[in-house]
């Protein structure tokens, strides 16, 4: 824009800044200059006494204070491992209190943290650890039907003979450490508690010092986010971004040092360790871990009993909780709050969460990992209505416009693709300055390929997808991925994959299979070759055979046709 009487351009004024969709969350409270280590130190000198950690399961119960010396202990371990700062230690684990040290520890030690998805297999995994060269992994030997060991022998034959620390993997020549969670210490891996035996007077000074080194806008970080081409994108987070956009949205539910959340959505995901455990040590409040893996009646059972007054989710969570046995009798009262994110949420399940689980203020949050990972959220104070058809307004110190096809911004009232700005942007796509530079524009606007609509009093709608990505129960799923891997069947001459509509998840994973001449597969026989090497909820619930695709002039397929003709298809299905 140019200033007025240059010619330039046009000055907006401020009547027409109101009715464009544009939103700027001004507030009177700054962001904070702090690490996730500082972040920690500052509830530790707080709320000393305050139970920080709870997990039944594994029989913990620890105050700040006691969380604080289990951080510092391991943070000394790691760096007695030899690791240094800025390198990538990835973390395999379901929701166990260990997740819940790490992710302190490692901001500590100035390492940066990799999120590893426990659903992944094989494939997956090997791409993660190679992409932003991880250098120790710490893991569970198993969990569910996964055996991450039996995975990494696998992966990295040499381990068997390895001494630990010295690992040297033709497939992933970055990975000096194996570190196991539970259990005896295999061939070449030490045990966690061997971890903790290594620190020392001289590491623990080490730690120490580093707390005045380290910089908020270090990367402290990294999340696998699928693309809509080819592989999953390494975003890359900052303490900056995660420390504020925690204390921020923890405001919205009006967190106290009071307040007990119940966390039963994945720590791999910024759900669990942004939203959740980050969001409960920037208020004081008090970290509850139902079980390993989500289970609805685990989850109601430690709600009741430890009497918490918060409860995160996606919605199929909470759909599962209300249908879980004995759900009438359970004494909910204590609860009060939460966010409900990571897929639409109908506005009939909001009314039954708000009426039946006592959650009166709950509040519905939107983002992406990118964004570290919330830009809008309702509040506490919000009209009902606004709670349960919007997802809420732009939060402090974060900018978000809604543009048209050329980038123009629209008029309120009017759909678009939101962008956001802001502290809460990450920096970059790990070792991809392609894909960074495509996602992030010159002027620090981050896409992201939904459909919004800005009202006059600043709440925004999600009203679609611009992206072929379909997300089925809270789980972002981009078909690209799963395509170039059935592309591997030698019986597959083309696939496109979509979304189909699902009453439980929301979506469901549906491919439409063109087989080469002469050849002959079953729709379970596409399944089991998907069993192992690609993650569960990736695995294509409908598959069709077809012989052509709805295609544009140019030869592009029409994937919208593809899901009109999916969703009548099913619901002639349901209703014959």
């Amino acid at each position: 824009m140019g200033r007025p009487g240059t010619g330039l351009g046009k000055v907006i004024m401020a009547n027409e800044t109101a009715s464009a969709s544009y939103a700027h969350g001004v507030s009177t409270t700054p962001l904070m200059g702090l690490t996730v280590g500082g972040l920690l130190a500052n509830a530790i000198e707080t709320y000393p006494r305050n139970e920080a950690l709870v997990v039944p399961y594994q029989d913990v119960r620890w105050t700040y204070e006691e969380l604080g010396r289990q951080v510092d202990e391991v943070a000394a371990g790691l760096v007695a491992l030899g690791l240094e700062p800025g390198e990538r230690i990835g973390v395999w684990a379901p929701n166990m209190a260990e997740w819940v040290v790490l992710q302190f520890a490692t901001a500590r030690a100035g390492l940066i943290l990799v999120n590893i998805n426990p659903a992944y297999r094989l494939s997956e995994l090997e791409y993660a650890l190679k992409q932003v060269e991880v250098t120790a992994l710490v893991l569970v030997p198993s969990f569910k039907t996964s055996d991450y060991m039996a995975m990494l022998a696998e992966l990295m034959p040499e381990l068997a003979g390895a001494e630990p620390g010295k690992l040297a993997a033709k497939k992933v020549p970055s990975l000096r450490w194996v570190v196991t969670l539970e259990g005896n210490a295999a061939p070449g891996t030490i045990t966690y508690a061997d971890l903790k035996s290594r620190a020392s007077k001289k590491t623990r000074a080490r730690v120490e010092e580093l707390a005045s080194l380290l910089q908020f806008d270090d990367p402290i970080n990294i999340q696998f986010t699928s693309g809509t081409t080819g592989r999953p994108k390494a975003a890359t987070l900052t303490h900056h971004n995660i420390v504020n956009n925690a204390y921020f949205s923890g405001l919205q539910m009006k967190l106290g040092d009071r307040d007990r959340m119940c966390i039963p959505v994945p720590m791999y995901h910024c759900f669990g360790m942004v939203v959740g455990t980050l969001c409960c040590v920037a208020h004081g409040s008090t970290m509850v871990f139902a079980s390993a893996g989500f289970d609805a009646t685990a989850t109601m059972d430690v709600v009741e009993a430890e009497r918490c007054t918060v409860l995160h989710g996606v919605p199929t969570m909470f759909i599962a909780a209300l249908d879980s046995p004995g759900f009438k009798d359970r004494d909910l009262s204590s609860l009060r709050t939460g966010i409900i994110a990571g897929a639409p949420c109908p506005a009939e399940l909001m009314k039954r969460i708000m009426g039946e689980m006592h959650m009166e203020q709950i509040t519905i949050a939107y983002g992406m990992t990118e964004t570290g990972p919330i830009s809008t959220q309702t509040s506490v104070d919000d009209p009902v209505v606004r709670r349960v058809e919007t997802v809420g307004r732009v939060l402090p110190h974060t900018e978000i416009k809604i543009v048209d096809g050329e980038g123009r911004i629209v008029p309120r009232g009017e759909p678009g693709e939101l962008l956001t700005r802001g502290y809460c942007v990450m920096p970059k796509y790990w070792n991809d300055p392609e894909k960074t530079a495509s996602a992030i524009d010159e002027a620090r606007w981050i896409a992201s390929g939904d459909i919004a609509v800005l009202d006059d009093e600043g709440y925004f709608q999600i009203v679609g997808r611009i992206k072929d990505m379909l997300i089925r129960g809270g789980e972002n799923i981009f078909p690209r991925e799963i395509e170039d891997f059935l592309y591997t069947h030698p019986a597959i001459e083309q696939v496109e994959v979509i979304g189909a509509p699902d009453e439980k998840y929301g979506e469901e994973v549906c491919a439409w299979i063109k087989l080469r001449d002469g050849q002959s597969v079953t729709a379970e026989e596409i399944r089991a070759f998907c069993e192992g090497q690609i993650a569960h909820f990736k695995i294509p619930r409908y598959i069709r055979f077809v012989e052509e695709y709805p295609m544009t002039i140019t030869g592009k397929v029409q994937k919208f046709v593809m899901r009109e003709i999916m969703a009548r298809e099913l619901a002639e299905e349901k209703a014959g």
